[in-house]
């Protein structure tokens, strides 16, 4: 492989914010995986956010995308599934497997598409120092005639689309919206883009921790939602303190520590076969390799308010949600998935299917 720009690239990033800045350029925020796509000729490479190869995860992609973007080309965009009219990320996960012979089964099961919205080398010229706007145009005549699963993601420099985007595609499984500087070049690894992601608070049940890494100190704080048959799932975690608010954690909920997990709700946890009927902390995962994922457990009697942008299949935080506050005014047995509030459903193809109105 010989282009302008060569991998490892590490992807131009962006910083949260709390609205959607005026005069810019704006995109969907995908939920999926980072890639850059190096392509030239029969060569066809997927890189990750942090420069490792996913191309052998991918073998539907590679093909198509030797078949629907140009012939040397770097590209810059999000490794999504779709499934119902929306993306799932736990499909996603799926594919980054060991055996070669799950992944291609996969493949062909759950295949993945490819949108992408920055354009980085075209034949012998690096775009790195073109500004957006100038990229953006290279990147529609590029991909003009690409067929799914290669899409150009929708763009607009309406601020007043963008703010229907925000409201509407979260129906779809995105994350929110981005925005881009129009002059902006592309900068590795630097936060020069902005992104808005929703928000919003839920009571949950704090019914464990784990350690931190650096020591005895709380590192998170693991979180419950009881669902229609009174069962406590675990939901995800609260990970964001100062390092002496953790030491603090320790001592506040000492009174809760229970000396054995039996008799706790998630008792079961380090059981494999358990996870499949309910979610419990620890689950097994390729991700976490050999990861300590033990945790101490607390009775499930103090409630927290807990920030998060949007629930993963309706039954876990896609995130880790930001802890706001104590709540000794609500019950645990109050905490349930009831309080959500669900996006009302919106149609990936439409999103796919969109020009820029902008």
């Amino acid at each position: 492989m010989d282009l302008p720009v060569m991998p490892p690239v590490k992807p131009m990033l962006a910083k949260s914010v709390a609205k959607i800045p005026p005069g810019m350029h704006y995109e969907a925020k995908w939920d999926g995986f980072r890639a850059i796509v190096f392509r030239d000729g029969a060569e066809v490479e997927l890189g990750s956010r942090t420069g490792k190869p996913l191309t052998r995860y991918f073998p539907e992609l590679v093909a198509a995308l030797t078949e629907r973007v140009p012939g040397r080309c770097v590209l810059d965009g999000e490794i999504v599934i779709a499934r119902d009219g929306r993306l799932d990320f736990d499909a996603l996960t799926e594919r980054i497997h060991p055996a070669d012979s799950r992944v291609r089964m996969l493949a062909e099961k759950t295949p993945a598409s490819f949108v992408a919205f920055d354009l980085l080398a075209l034949d012998d010229h690096s775009l790195l120092d073109t500004p957006l706007t100038d990229r953006r145009a290279l990147l529609e005549r590029a991909l003009a005639e690409a067929t799914p699963p290669v899409h150009l993601a929708p763009a607009t420099t309406d601020l007043d689309v963008a703010q229907h985007w925000f409201e509407q595609y979260e129906g779809a499984g995105l994350d929110g919206v981005v925005a881009k500087p129009l002059t902006l070049r592309y900068l590795q690894d630097e936060r020069a883009m902005f992104k808005i992601k929703h928000e919003r608070t839920a009571d949950v049940v704090v019914a464990g921790y784990r350690f931190h890494k650096s020591g005895p100190v709380v590192g998170s704080l693991l979180l419950g939602l009881y669902d229609d048959h009174g069962r406590l799932q675990h939901v995800g975690v609260s990970a964001a303190f100062a390092m002496r608010k953790r030491a603090e954690l320790v001592e506040e909920l000492a009174p809760l520590r229970m000396d054995d997990v039996a008799g706790h709700p998630w008792a079961a946890w380090s059981d494999e076969a358990a996870h499949e009927t309910a979610r419990l902390p620890g689950a097994p995962s390729r991700w976490s390799g050999k990861k300590d994922l033990s945790w101490v457990p607390l009775r499930p009697e103090r409630v927290a308010e807990v920030a998060y942008d949007h629930m993963e299949n309706g039954q876990r935080f896609r995130h880790t949600a930001r802890f706001r506050r104590w709540r000794p005014d609500r019950t645990p047995e109050s905490c349930t998935y009831a309080q959500l509030e669900e996006p009302v459903r919106y149609d990936l193809a439409e999103i796919l299917g969109e020009t820029d109105r902008g």
